[in-house]
């Protein structure tokens, strides 16, 4: 027999997991307890909040369930954000929080979060795949199957469980879970594709973030160069498919490209939708006169499909990946290569002597430094806008942004957390100030525990997609301005990490080429601030 806790972190280990995410607390300390026998890494985050971005971004470079922990009352209720936040980038995430003990429900305790008190249960309902409370510890099994399976399984996503203190110090007979086997759907359309798109005389690919949880990035191509079909990304599709391809257009919707817009303008007959719901973000800037023919539309979720563009729609239900090889096992590889352009980095252009540069300096500066193979999180807000339409993608899946929940601190959290899942890579996590302020004291996260990525911080003094847009509106703005605004540089140093702030964009380029020295040499997170342009009009405009 073993105690519920000492069950769950063997699991955890089972399935190879070696950090678990959170803060203490009396309800989940029988966990942490168990970590150390287990000598699992248990990171403490400065938020629940960002504990589970943390353990998304683990779970996003691992290949597993991430897994965060936050006690009764409000460490359950700070770790919503973050489900909402995994829920819309499908992400398998275990979100585990405590209630002060099952024998005592009913009566009045601190913190409770039984029906009596805060009920995370019914809390986590709307914002996850699955969401119960274990009450007994024969529960366990089930409970903790049922949610692995709705987790990792079809639309992938978080689950919670909410286990009380004396539940998890009950005794039980041990039992360990393997991931299970997935068998996924294939749509009995896929049979049409392949006429529908041999009949199209200007078809259009529209990618989404599906394509980055599907991994399918390979087939997307395959598809695209055997029928010479132009691509488009979504903003949350951007690092889905490479830049510098021939068939490549850049991004549609907020901060979409001249090239996009236009091929649309000019009209489509079948527009290819993978992985996307096309949601406002998406298709910002679509005009009635730019709908195509007829959408072909492949993704797992059917619930937003033919509801966004109101044409005549071919659903194509299923995983994207399994669809797309069922569709693509008779057709002759392609030579990805032989699709692709030279790489050319344009000249870096300084700013005048006296103003500020541009956020797209910024951009550009990272990119002709950083290498083709860096991973790029771009936290929310103009300034991953700015990266959707100005940093170019070399390698499929090296840029991961969510356009639909949107959770300013995100990106800080999944950098850390993916850099302590793959140590070996290149990680930068794309942020503003508006975001450093929300999360930025977990950058003593990743210096406490050597997840070394580098911070690269776009400080313009204001919340900028919220303030230009106010003032685009209704010719002012409230509360979109700092009064004293974010000095990262001595934020960052009082936490014990070096940083650099930079005017111009060779001081950009220079401070990267020199971060990723230290960053190896010691092993420890590095920030980068870019002053720039309070006054820049960012590519959010487009929104209604």
């Amino acid at each position: 027999m073993k105690k519920v806790a000492s069950v769950l972190v063997e699991n955890f280990k089972h399935w190879g997991i070696h950090h678990v995410f959170g803060i203490p607390g009396k309800a989940v300390s029988p966990i942490l307890f168990e970590l150390l026998s287990y000598k699992m890494e248990f990171v403490l985050s400065k938020h629940e909040g960002a504990a589970g971005y943390e353990a998304a971004g683990y779970s996003l470079m691992n290949d597993t369930i991430g897994v965060a922990v936050g006690t009764s009352g409000p460490g359950g209720t700070n770790l919503l954000s973050a489900a909402g936040q995994a829920k819309a980038s499908n992400i398998p995430l275990l979100l585990i929080t405590g209630h002060p003990s099952m024998k005592d429900t009913g009566k009045a305790m601190g913190q409770d979060s039984s029906i009596f008190g805060t009920d995370l249960t019914d809390m986590f309902q709307s914002v996850t795949k699955f969401s119960a409370r274990v009450e007994r510890g024969d529960m366990l099994k089930p409970f903790l199957q049922h949610a692995l399976e709705k987790a990792v399984a079809g639309v992938k996503g978080p689950v919670h469980l909410s286990i009380p203190f004396d539940i998890l110090l009950e005794e039980i007979e041990p039992f360990l879970l393997d991931f299970p086997i997935s068998y996924e759907l294939i749509s009995p359309k896929t049979s049409e594709v392949a006429g529908l798109l041999n009949d199209a005389k200007r078809p259009l690919l529209f990618v989404g973030k599906g394509v980055h949880s599907s991994k399918s990035y390979d087939e997307v191509q395959h598809l695209a160069e055997h029928w010479k079909i132009p691509v488009i990304t979504t903003p949350g599709g951007k690092g889905t498919f490479p830049s510098h391809h021939k068939l490549s257009l850049g991004a549609f919707g907020l901060g979409g490209t001249p090239e996009a817009s236009a091929y649309l303008s000019d009209g489509v007959d079948l527009l290819i939708v993978i992985g996307s719901q096309l949601s406002d973000m998406s298709i910002a800037g679509l005009s009635e006169s730019m709908y195509p023919e007829h959408i072909l539309h492949f993704d797992y979720n059917p619930t937003f499909i033919g509801k966004s563009i109101p044409v005549e729609t071919t659903p194509i239900l299923g995983d994207i990946k399994s669809n797309l090889t069922a569709i693509l096992k008779d057709i002759p590889k392609t030579d990805h290569d032989e699709f692709l352009l030279e790489i050319e980095k344009s000249p870096l252009v300084e700013n005048t002597p006296g103003k500020r540069m541009s956020a797209v300096q910024v951009l550009k500066a990272m990119r002709n430094t950083l290498p083709e193979e860096t991973i790029v999180f771009g936290d929310d807000g103009s300034h991953s806008f700015y990266g959707i339409q100005h940093f170019d993608i070399y390698k499929p899946g090296t840029f991961f942004f969510d356009d639909i929940f949107g959770a300013m601190g995100n990106g800080i959290g999944y950098a850390i957390g993916a850099k302590l899942a793959a140590p070996e890579k290149l990680v930068v996590c794309l942020v503003g100030d508006g975001c450093m302020f929300m999360h930025g004291t977990e950058i003593s996260t990743a210096y406490n525990y050597d997840s070394a990525v580098l911070f690269i911080v776009v400080n313009n003094g204001r919340l900028d997609m919220v303030e230009k847009g106010m003032r685009k509106m209704i010719g002012t703005s409230i509360g979109g301005i700092y009064e004293t605004p974010l000095d990262t540089t001595k934020f960052a140093e009082s936490m014990g990490l070096e940083a650099i702030t930079c005017s111009t964009p060779t001081e950009i380029s220079q401070s990267i080429k020199h971060a990723l020295v230290r960053i190896q040499e010691t092993n420890k997170p590095f920030v980068i601030e870019a002053l720039v342009d309070e006054h820049e009009i960012p590519p959010t405009m487009g929104r209604q």
